[in-house]
């Protein structure tokens, strides 16, 4: 069984898979957001054998709600309607950066840096949440 994480943005959604151990995260691409994107995830999630979905919650930098997580929030409680497996939110702030930092290091040219943004601001998102699990773990 594999967690699936969402980027839940305003034009698309990125998408990441873990692998079956839960330690490394794919991103697997991104989904335009009103072309039957609610079909798709759950394709996903068949065709992986999904358990869990993380998503990013995107809070402002003082841990307040702002309106796009409100959007966040809508959009994955339509999900809920559709899909019965556990949803995580997990906090999501810098990953965008921090997947533009990783782009302009590989000198990507803007138009890639906008086709790739979303897939792997979701897999760093997921990253962090199966890192976190870890260190949880060892914690113990």
């Amino acid at each position: 069984m594999r967690i699936l994480c969402l980027d839940v943005g305003e034009r698309w959604v990125g998408v990441a898979i873990s692998d079956e151990t839960k330690t490394l995260a794919r991103g697997l691409g991104r989904i335009n957001r009103g072309d039957k994107e609610i079909e798709k995830i759950k394709e996903i999630i068949e065709k992986y054998e999904v358990e869990t979905i993380v998503y990013g919650l995107p809070l402002r930098m003082d841990g307040s709600i702002s309106s796009q997580t409100e959007k966040t929030i809508a959009f994955i409680e339509k999900l809920k309607k559709e899909i019965t497996i556990p949803f995580i939110p997990f906090d999501e702030r810098l990953s965008s950066q921090q997947a533009e930092t990783i782009m302009l290091q590989a000198d990507l040219s803007r138009r890639k840096r906008k086709k790739y943004i979303d897939k792997l601001s979701a897999q760093i998102i997921l990253q962090n949440y199966l890192d976190s699990l870890k260190e949880d773990a060892i914690e113990l």
